[in-house]
C-alpha cells in the first residue's frame, strides 16, 4: 500500500502545477509555476477595467483571434484615449517569452535579446508593466491606479491567494506583471500546434509548394531566411523559435499612413518627421539606427500588417521586398546608412520562389488541425 501512496501523492501536486520552460538561455533551467498564478495572468490579461478609462485590456491589442496581436490589424493600436496611437505596430505575443535577457554576443558581435522592437527592457515582467503606464496605451497616471483597480477585482482572492495583500504598490505591480508574464510563458499563448510541428512529429505532409519554399527559406544562396529565422530547434529549448533574437536593419522605409504622425504635438512633437531609431536610440548609438529585433516567424500569416511600423500588408510583399528591395524602385529606407545589402535585397528567386516561401510561411500557424 505504501508504494501505492507515492503516485497519487506526485499525482495530486503535479495536477495542481504547471511546468514552463524558463524563459532563459539555461536549458537546465526548469520554473515550476501553480496553475493558479497562469490563470490570475490570464485573467489580468483580459480585464479591461485596468485601463483608464476603462475599456482596453492587453487583449485588446493582443487577441488570442490573432495569434495575440492586433485583431483589427491596424498599422498601429488605438490606446484606452480615443484617437492616440503609439508609434509602432503591436506584435504578436506568442512565443516572445523565449528571448534571452539583451546582451552584446562577443563571440558574433552583434546584439541580442531583450523586449519590444528595441529589446529596452530584459523581461517579460518589465515589459508587461510598461504598457499599463504609456500615456498612448493604457493610460493609467501611475502604479498605484493599476493597483487600485486590482484590488477591487474579482479576482483579487486569488491574487491574495498566491501574493498575499496588496499593501505595497511598487510589490504588488510587479506581482502583477509576474503574473501576466507567467500567463505569457504557458502553453495558452505557446502552443507549438502548427501544421509544420505536427510535419515535424510525422503526423503531416507538407505540399509541394510548401516543401519548396521550405528549402528556398534554407537554402543561403536563395532565400537565406534561416540565417536570422533559424529553422533548427532551438538547444536550450528543443523547439523550432524561427528567430536567433538578432536586431538588423532590413530596409524599411517610413510609413506615411502611420496614425502616430498625426496625434497631438503633446505626444509626438515632431510629427510626420519624427523617426523611429530602433536599437540605436536605445543604445545611442548611429551605427544601429533602424535596426529592429527579429521576430519568430511563427503565426505570421495571422499578424498582419508587418514590420515595426506596419509598412506591408501582406506576406507576399514582405517576401517580394526582401527579394527585390535593391533591384526595384521602393520607397527610402528609414535609415539607409545602416541597412543589411549583404543577406537581402537582390535574392533572384522567381515568382514561383516568392510563392513557395509564403505557402512555407502559412504552415507555422497555430490551431492546425
Amino acid at each position: 500500500m505504501q508504494n501505492k501512496k507515492i503516485p497519487l501523492i506526485l499525482f495530486l501536486i503535479i495536477s495542481s502545477m504547471v511546468i514552463l520552460a524558463a524563459c532563459s538561455k539555461d536549458k537546465d533551467v526548469i520554473t515550476v509555476v501553480p496553475i493558479d498564478k497562469v490563470q490570475l495572468g490570464r485573467q489580468l490579461f483580459f480585464d479591461k477595467n485596468l485601463s483608464n478609462p476603462i475599456g482596453q485590456s492587453c487583449a485588446s491589442c493582443h487577441s488570442p483571434e490573432a495569434a495575440f496581436s492586433d485583431p483589427a490589424h491596424s498599422i498601429t493600436s488605438q490606446g484606452a484615449v480615443s484617437r492616440l496611437f503609439n508609434n509602432r505596430n503591436c506584435p504578436s505575443v506568442t512565443y516572445s517569452s523565449f528571448a534571452p535577457a539583451f546582451r552584446f554576443d562577443t563571440t558574433d558581435s552583434l546584439y541580442m535579446g531583450g523586449f519590444f522592437f528595441d529589446g529596452r527592457v530584459n523581461s517579460l515582467q518589465e515589459q508587461a508593466k510598461k504598457p499599463f503606464l504609456n500615456q498612448l496605451e493604457m493610460n493609467n497616471t501611475d502604479a498605484a491606479m493599476v493597483v487600485a483597480k486590482l484590488r477591487s477585482a474579482d479576482y483579487y482572492p486569488l491574487y491574495k491567494k498566491i501574493y498575499g495583500d496588496a499593501t505595497n504598490v511598487e510589490q504588488a505591480f510587479g506581482n502583477l506583471a509576474d503574473a501576466i508574464a507567467t500567463f505569457e510563458q504557458s502553453s495558452q499563448v505557446n502552443a507549438f500546434s502548427s501544421k509544420f510541428d505536427d510535419y515535424l512529429q510525422g503526423k503531416a505532409q507538407l505540399t509541394e509548394p510548401e516543401k519548396r519554399g521550405f528549402e528556398l527559406f534554407n537554402d543561403p544562396l536563395k532565400g537565406n531566411c534561416a540565417a536570422c529565422h533559424i529553422s533548427d530547434p532551438d538547444p536550450d529549448f528543443g523547439k523550432v523559435l524561427f528567430t536567433d533574437f538578432t536586431y538588423d536593419n532590413i530596409g524599411v522605409p517610413k510609413n506615411p499612413a502611420n496614425p502616430f504622425y498625426s496625434i497631438p504635438s503633446a505626444f509626438n512633437p515632431q510629427g510626420t518627421s519624427a523617426l523611429d531609431y530602433g536599437l540605436g536610440g536605445v543604445l545611442n548609438d548611429p551605427a544601429y539606427y533602424g535596426h529592429f529585433k527579429v521576430p519568430s516567424l511563427r503565426n505570421a500569416a495571422l499578424t498582419a500588417p508587418y514590420f515595426h511600423n506596419g509598412f506591408f500588408t501582406t506576406l507576399e510583399e514582405v517576401v517580394h521586398f526582401y527579394n527585390k528591395r535593391d533591384v526595384e524602385s521602393f520607397p527610402t529606407a528609414e535609415f539607409p546608412a545602416t541597412v543589411n545589402h549583404q543577406e537581402m535585397g537582390n535574392l533572384h528567386l522567381t515568382t514561383q520562389e516568392e510563392k513557395d516561401i509564403v505557402a512555407f510561411l502559412k504552415t507555422l500557424s497555430d490551431g492546425y488541425k
